[in-house]
C-alpha cells in the first residue's frame, strides 16, 4: 500500500493519479515546482466535477481541501503535511504507524493518524530524496534536512524492534528572533541584553541544556543578533540552525558511502571553517573532539558559538574541557582547562519548567582563573533566584 493510497481515497484518489500522471508526462517536480503542482490539481479537480455532475456521479464538495489533499498525496507527506505546516507543532514522531505523536508547547499528544509500515518508509523515502542521503540495512541510521529546515532522523529494524522509527523536528521561524524570545518569556530582557550585547562585542557564547531544552532555538537567535558586516561560518552535522544574515555560509557533515569513504566530519569542517576568514565560527552542537579543534580556533581570536548538553552552565565548563581529551592526541587538562578559561566569555543554561516552557535560567561568565583543576565562574543572571 502506497503513502497516497494511504492518504487519499475516493474520487480525490482518483484526482490525486491522474495529476500523478500529467506531472509525469510533463517531467515536472511537485516539490521544486509546487505552484506548477497546485495548478495542475485544481484543473483536474474541476475537470473531475464537470465529469461527475454530467453523469449523475459523485463529486468532490470541497474543492479547496481536495486540492490540498491532492498536493500533500504528491509533493507533501500525506496526512502528516497537516501537522507538519502547523505552526504550534514543535515536533513530529513515528514509534509505530498507529502509534504517532506530535509536541506542542514542550508537550506531546498522540495524533488520530493511522498508517501502515509501507506507507511509513514511502513517507522516509519521499523525505530523503531530496538530500542525498539514504538509510538501509548497511546504514540503519540517517540524519537529514528537509527543504524547510526541519530535522529528520530515521532509525530501521533491526536496530529497532519491529517499525522504522521516524523523528522531524521543526526549527519554528518565530523563535529565531531574540525579542520573540523575549516576547514569549523564553528570556528574560537583562539577559537578553547581556547576550545581545556578548554577540556585538565579539565575545563566545556557549550555550547549554538538556535535550529539547531550546539550545538550538536560542543559538539561531543569538546569531540573528550578530553585527551585519560579522562573516558567520556555521558547521553541524545536519543543518538545523536555519539562519541567515547578509554574510553567512552554512556547512554540514556528510555520511560515508556505501565503501566507507567521502565521510565529511565535524572536525574536518572546523579545520575548513577557519580557512574562510570568519568573524564567528558557530558550531550547532560540541559533543566529541571536534571540541579540540574549536578550543583551538578560539584561542586564535575567532568568536564562537556553540551548543553543549549539560545540566548547569558551570557542568557545561567542564565539559567542554573534558571533550578535547577524546581527540586522541597527546592533550590533558593542563593546556584545556586554562584555555577553556580563557576563551570562553559567556555560558547561557536553558531548560524547561513544569509546563514545558523552554527558558533561559542561567547566565554564568568564566572569570579566567582555573582554581583546583576548576574552571572559575560568576553568575550573571540567575533566573527566579536560581
Amino acid at each position: 500500500m502506497s503513502l497516497a493510497s494511504a492518504t487519499v481515497v475516493g474520487p480525490v484518489a482518483a484526482v490525486a493519479e491522474r495529476v500523478r500522471e500529467r506531472l509525469r508526462a510533463e517531467q515536472t517536480d511537485p516539490a521544486r515546482d509546487p505552484e506548477v503542482a497546485a495548478r495542475i490539481a485544481r484543473a483536474e479537480v474541476l475537470r473531475h466535477n464537470d465529469f461527475a455532475l454530467a453523469r449523475g456521479l459523485a463529486t468532490v464538495d470541497d474543492e479547496a481541501s481536495a486540492v490540498r489533499d491532492v498536493l500533500a498525496s504528491i509533493a507533501g507527506y500525506g496526512p502528516l503535511q497537516a501537522y507538519l505546516d502547523d505552526p504550534t507543532v514543535e515536533e513530529l514522531w513515528i514509534n509505530a504507524p498507529d502509534r504517532i505523536y506530535v509536541a506542542r508547547a514542550g508537550r506531546s499528544e498522540r495524533i488520530p493518524v493511522v498508517l501502515t509500515d509501507a506507507a511509513v518508509r514511502d513517507l522516509v523515502e519521499r523525505m530523503l530524496h531530496a538530500t542525498g542521503r539514504r538509510v538501509d540495512l548497511s546504514q540503519p541510521f540517517v540524519d537529514a534536512s528537509l527543504p524547510d529546515g526541519s530535522r529528520l532522523h530515521v532509525v530501521i529494524p533491526d536496530i529497532t524492534r519491529r517499525h522504522w522509527s521516524v523523528n522531524v523536528r521543526k526549527f519554528l521561524p518565530a523563535f529565531r528572533d531574540l525579542d520573540a524570545l523575549v516576547t514569549t518569556g523564553s528570556i528574560e530582557p537583562v539577559a537578553a541584553r547581556a547576550l545581545r550585547d556578548a554577540m556585538h562585542d565579539g565575545h563566545s557564547v556557549l550555550v547549554s541544556g538538556a535535550t529539547h531544552a531550546g539550545k538550538t532555538t536560542l543559538l539561531g537567535a543569538l546569531i540573528g543578533v550578530c553585527p551585519p558586516s560579522h562573516r558567520i561560518v556555521t558547521v553541524e552535522e545536519t543543518f538545523e540552525l536555519g539562519v541567515d544574515a547578509p554574510d553567512l555560509v552554512a556547512l554540514q557533515g556528510r555520511q560515508p558511502s556505501l565503501e566507507g569513504t567521502g565521510e565529511v566530519t565535524l572536525r574536518r569542517l572546523v579545520k575548513e571553517a577557519l580557512r574562510m576568514r570568519p568573524d564567528r565560527l558557530v558550531v550547532g552542537e560540541v559533543r566529541d573532539a571536534e571540541a579540540l579543534d574549536l578550543l583551538l580556533a578560539l584561542n586564535t581570536g575567532v568568536p564562537g558559538a556553540a551548543t553543549i548538553h549539560a545540566n548547569s552552565a558551570r557542568e557545561a565548563l567542564s565539559k567542554l574541557a573534558a571533550l578535547p581529551l577524546l581527540a586522541g592526541r597527546n592533550i590533558d587538562s593542563g593546556f584545556v582547562l586554562p584555555a577553556v578559561a580563557a576563551s570562553v566569555h559567556l555560558v547561557a543554561h536553558c531548560a524547561k519548567d513544569g509546563a514545558g516552557q523552554r527558558r533561559v535560567v542561567e547566565l554564568v561568565e568564566p572569570t579566567g582563573r582555573v582554581v583546583d583543576g576548576v574552571i572559575e565562574a560568576r553568575t550573571v543572571y540567575s533566573r527566579s533566584g536560581r
